[in-house]
């Protein structure tokens, strides 16, 4: 069996305010876990019970969310200023000059 290698390279990851949309994703799951708290009865009459707890379950798992993409925030930035520091560190290139 043959390796798959790639046709094309792949895009570059986009990037855009992550840690808005983990944060607006899990409050959108605790919200409907206390939308769904006074059904509670229902849900297990229905056997549909599950629903309740997938929304607590992806509330809970939205906050370690938050958390990891809070610390990737952190590191990216960390890396572009010193990325930036060792720029104004190194010396500057000699400009060419006419050629003889």
């Amino acid at each position: 069996m043959a390796k798959w290698t790639a046709k094309h390279e792949a895009p570059e990851p986009l990037e855009g305010p992550v840690v808005a949309t983990v944060t607006g994703g899990t409050i959108l799951w605790f919200a409907l876990f206390l939308v769904q708290l006074p059904f509670y009865g229902w849900f297990a009459d229905q056997g549909r019970l599950w629903w309740v707890w997938t929304c607590a379950a992806g509330g809970f798992l939205g906050l370690i969310g938050i958390w990891y993409v809070r610390g990737r925030d952190a590191a990216l930035a960390r890396h572009a200023a010193e990325q930036v520091e060792q720029a104004a560190q190194a010396p500057p290139e000699p400009e060419p000059g006419p050629q003889d």
